[in-house]
């Protein structure tokens, strides 16, 4: 018997082998380095300790052994290393590396950007901004993406690389649990329908990185190092002059080769087990890795060539490769892959109690800086372009005024980082972020205020007689009013003026409706509201006269608002609320407000004639801070296991009655007796504009802090509706996802938080409750008919890693976010909630000209705007209109063959997007024909227009993606032809959910 046991032994070795030598596993190593733009180390103390080295290394040692290979994936490096580094051999190596696709670059935008609170406009920009360098300095179209560390996955991205071109998606951090049953059931790769209006036109492979990530296995048992990074870990500030490295792996020898050979085996064999095919990837990189690639690439060239020759053996065989050469791999393997719909991957948790939640609401004032900058930027692009097609030869120079939007482009791109506009960085990389911005916004102001105010430009003011007011003189100021939205607009503008009554003119002078009133946060200084009708992309101007009216309550067309205050009232005090309400108006709303409390009461939706029980106040989760004690919260994670308690004692309340806008004021104070409040909150009630959509807002700003350290400040909303804890939330501002509650073992609270980057609401069978925000926050629905916004985090924790890093987020700022709110039913809320929120997003921009200062002298008035209007339908967007400026030729072989020509002036970006999913609004989701000829002549007279994918390095028509077979069902959309072009007569039909790009050219 033991002869035959031994027989079987054999035979099955022999099998075994067989079967290796058969049909080995292919194995893709990647070459790659995870280089952060930002986190714990800015941009330039990064380039200086390592990331220049990456690429002058790596395309070093491509050029010198032919089968090498390497993918490049930020871009933000690459572009600062192109012109600041590079030699001009290093830069025809990397096109002959390029060339012969040995140095691949991957996503190709400026940073590979956060999935959960990045804006679809940042997100595109940052894209764009990446592909149209690569474009023009090498010729390259990257068709891949390598998301590997964002945390969480969102459905909008897929289908913005879909709309890029992308042939293929790779995503890493997901749901731990998700991931592992993912993993066990072989289901870590799909195709990914994001958009359901989109469906298959759209697709996306997806493939989902197993539990080990971008990472090579580290801590290798035979080395107490680093396994597989034989150059170390990267040394700050500088590199060490003799090239000895912390944590360098030991090298590969007669007697380190092997057990190299057997755990790299032993690990492809292990991901093998988790994917379909024979085709492993084996990403071989790490964060900071590859700054000395000879060392790398020297030990690697060894132990590849040692499993190869010995594949019968391991049954693997290992080959350098760039990621396209693992998708192809992949793709002709025509297995039938299943289909994944809109769900997205987020919350993303990586243990029971490390919900990724919490980095939502992390540095609250730097994600308001970063959109506000954002919304700035692009009312001095599409203003730019007005100037550019009405004066060409104007005093603005070109090139000066495209290093300005540069510099803010390049801005708002970088802070999209997945550890930037995250807040998941470092103070001094916060503060780097914050630089940038604030002056790329210097310098759009400056082109702006350029654009305005020179001669032969837009804005030169027109001289107008001083109007006839019937009042005493006084000072004067002049602005002038933006409106970046290629919608007409009624709202009204918000001035801070150092005068009691001021009387408003327009440029046909005119008298214009206004109200003051004392401003809430200063005895010296008053609010001026002025009521602007602007048309798309128009800007008029305005005259104020500062004036008196002794006693009375208006003067002219001005209405000087008084403040009403009532008396602190402590918690202790409430006896029986509901007793005392006291109403505050609109066309659209009336509010309650609770003089027994002092808090809102309850919100009627005036057109349906349907009350809501509404309160709202702040209140706080309190955090662990000691790791010995349980679970904590830091930047990242947000972790809890009790419920927010009230964060005030006491709550104070002044109300401004208006004929414009009614204000209501509450002030929150921490403890009953506190001079200063810690919380407060402003709602405007627009009044006095009747059937306009600024009728159906209600807008709030808060103002939260400082914490106390160890605190999570949200704003509590608890209704009467009916929501069953289910909300929605937007990902990415593209597109509402569904978030029922669901009940975990461990931790449901965090992990019931959701990222609102523009909207979110909870609704019932009759109301529905909308909450808009010009920041990213998080957001949850704890409890039936309760929906609440995390506003701000102050954290501390002795956990080693976040001391080392300086990541314990001891945040101590007063952040003051906006919020507007609208309620109604299902149906009328969605009709307008999407202007709505671009218009909060967009607000008009306000440029005074000058200081209140003496009358001028006689002026000529105008027959009004200075320029026509630029007006689209309610269910398109005008999201880009820009000059990008980097060349391009319609022969894409010219990009690859000729130096870098000068930057490209005449060449106009649009994109257009349509609002509205299908089936949501029986008029507003139809698809929607517009004449882009008849859209645009209120800027000049279009000659050429080109569609282009979304940014714009390919043709339309030229570009073909990979078609991947699926399971399941055919949905209604899933059919339709991809975009169908623009006709002769320019005229293009945009379908729900599309996202249209054009190159326009105009006479």
């Amino acid at each position: 018997m033991q002869w035959m046991i031994i027989l079987n032994v054999v035979l099955l070795f022999y099998s075994t082998v067989s079967q290796n030598v058969a049909s080995p596993i292919q194995t893709f190593v990647i070459p790659h380095s995870h280089m952060d733009v930002g986190w714990v180390y800015t941009v330039q103390e990064s380039m200086r300790a390592y990331a220049a080295n990456v690429y002058t290394t790596v395309v070093e040692e491509l050029s010198r052994v032919k089968h090498r290979k390497f993918i490049a994936v930020e871009q933000e490096f690459f572009r600062i290393w192109w012109d600041t580094v590079a030699t001009e051999q290093h830069k025809q190596q990397v096109r002959q590396l390029v060339g012969d696709g040995r140095l691949e670059f991957i996503i190709g935008g400026q940073v590979m950007h956060d999935e959960a609170v990045t804006d679809l406009d940042d997100a595109i920009l940052q894209l764009t901004e990446g592909h149209g360098f690569l474009y023009e300095t090498l010729g390259v179209r990257p068709r891949f993406s390598w998301q590997v560390d964002p945390f969480g996955a969102s459905a909008t991205t897929p289908v913005l690389f879909a709309l890029a071109g992308f042939h293929a998606h790779l995503i890493s951090r997901i749901d731990y649990d998700l991931k592992n049953d993912m993993q066990t059931n072989k289901r870590l790769q799909f195709v990914w329908r994001g958009s359901p209006s989109l469906g298959a036109k759209q697709e996306m492979f997806t493939h989902t990185m197993d539990q080990f990530s971008y990472c090579t296995p580290s801590h290798l048992p035979f080395s107490n190092m680093s396994g597989f990074y034989w150059n170390g870990v990267a040394l700050f500030p500088d590199p060490p002059k003799d090239g000895v490295y912390p944590n360098m792996s030991l090298p590969v020898s007669a007697s380190t080769l092997y057990p190299y050979a057997e755990t790299m085996v032993d690990n492809i064999k292990q991901r093998a087990q988790w994917f379909r095919t024979k085709h492993v990837l084996w990403p071989w990189g790490c964060d900071k890795q590859f700054y000395n690639s000879s060392v790398q690439f020297s030990n690697m060239d060894v132990l590849k060539d040692y499993i190869n020759q010995h594949s019968d053996r391991f049954g693997v065989t290992v080959e350098y490769a760039t990621l396209s050469e693992y998708f192809q791999a992949v793709h002709h393997s025509n297995l039938t892959w299943e289909v994944r719909g809109s769900e997205d991957f987020l919350p993303y948790s990586t243990e029971p109690f490390q919900a990724w939640t919490g980095f939502y609401a992390s540095r609250n004032v730097l994600k308001g800086v970063a959109r506000k900058a954002s919304s700035q930027l692009h009312a001095a692009e599409t203003l730019f372009v007005r100037y550019r097609i009405a004066c060409p030869d104007g005093p603005v120079a070109k090139d000066w005024a495209l290093e300005k939007l540069r510099a803010l482009r390049w801005a708002v791109s970088e802070v999209q980082h997945h550890d930037g506009i995250t807040g998941t960085e470092s103070p001094k990389v916060a503060d780097m972020y914050m630089e940038h911005l604030t002056q790329g916004m210097m310098g759009v102001e400056e082109l702006m205020a350029a654009i305005f105010l020179l001669p032969q430009s837009l804005g030169t003011l027109q001289k107008m007689h001083n109007p006839q007011s019937g009042v005493s003189g006084g000072l004067e100021q002049h602005i002038i009013v933006y409106n970046p939205l290629a919608w007409n607009i009624t709202t009204y503008i918000n001035l801070t003026v150092a005068f009691p009554m001021a009387l408003v003119f327009d440029e046909s002078a005119k008298a214009v409706p206004a109200q003051i009133q004392q401003k809430a946060s200063s005895t010296s200084e008053y609010d001026l509201f002025i009521v602007a009708e602007l048309g798309g992309l128009q800007f008029r101007k305005y005259f104020i006269k500062f004036s008196s009216c002794p006693g009375s309550t208006s003067c002219g067309m001005t209405y000087a608002a008084k403040v009403v205050k009532f008396s602190r009232r402590s918690i202790k005090q409430w006896r029986r609320p509901g007793r005392k309400l006291l109403p505050i108006l609109s066309d659209c709303y009336k509010l309650l407000f609770d003089q027994e409390t002092n808090l809102l009461h309850s919100i009627t939706d005036r057109h349906k004639h349907r009350k809501v029980r509404m309160t709202q106040d702040f209140r706080e989760y309190e955090s662990n801070g000691d790791v010995h004690t349980g679970p904590i919260s830091d930047n990242y994670i947000f972790s809890t296991n009790t419920s927010a308690t009230p964060a005030y004692e006491a709550v104070s309340m002044e109300i401004v009655p208006g004929k414009i806008v009614s204000e209501i004021r509450q002030y929150f104070y921490r403890n009953e007796k506190d001079e200063n409040y810690t919380y407060s909150v402003v709602t405007r009630v627009p009044t006095g504009l009747k059937d306009r959509l600024i009728c159906y807002r209600l807008e709030q700003t808060y103002s939260v802090g400082p914490l106390v350290v160890n605190r999570e400040a949200v704003l509590m909303t608890r209704t009467s509706l009916k929501n069953n804890r289910t909300i929605f939330t937007d990902n990415n501002g593209y597109q509402m996802i569904k978030r029922t509650y669901k009940a975990y073992v461990n931790n449901s609270l965090p992990r019931n938080y959701y990222p609102m980057v523009r909207a979110a609401y909870i609704e019932d069978d009759v109301s529905r409750l909308v909450v808009l925000g010009e920041r990213a926050h998080g957001v949850s629905s704890q409890n039936d008919g309760q929906l609440e916004v995390m506003l701000h985090r102050r954290l501390w924790n002795n956990q080693e890693w976040n001391r080392g890093y300086n990541l314990t987020l001891n945040d101590s700022s007063v952040v003051q976010p906006a919020l507007w709110l609208m309620l109604g039913s299902a149906a009328a809320t969605t009709s307008l909630y999407h202007r709505v929120a671009l218009e909060l997003q967009h607000r008009p921009v306000v440029m005074p000209i000058d200081r209140p200062q003496r009358p001028w002298n006689q002026w000529e008035p105008s027959a009004g705007p200075a320029v026509r209007p630029v007006v689209l339908p309610q269910n398109l967007h005008m999201q880009t209109l820009s000059v990008p400026g980097w060349s391009y030729s319609s022969n894409h072989t010219q990009n690859l063959v000729e130096e870098k020509p000068a930057s490209d002036y005449n060449r106009i970006f649009l994109r257009i997007t349509h609002l509205y999913e299908t089936d949501e609004d029986p008029e507003l989701s139809k698809p929607t024909t517009i004449n882009l000829k008849e859209v645009l002549e209120g800027i000049g007279e279009v000659k050429e227009i080109m569609e282009r994918s979304l940014t714009g390095t390919w043709d339309i028509s030229d570009l073909q993606r990979w078609k991947w077979v699926t399971s399941g069902k055919m949905d209604k959309n899933d059919g339709a032809t991809v975009f169908d072009g623009v006709t002769k007569d320019f005229s293009v039909t945009i379908f729900p959910k599309e996202i249209r790009t054009f190159f326009v050219y105009f006479k």
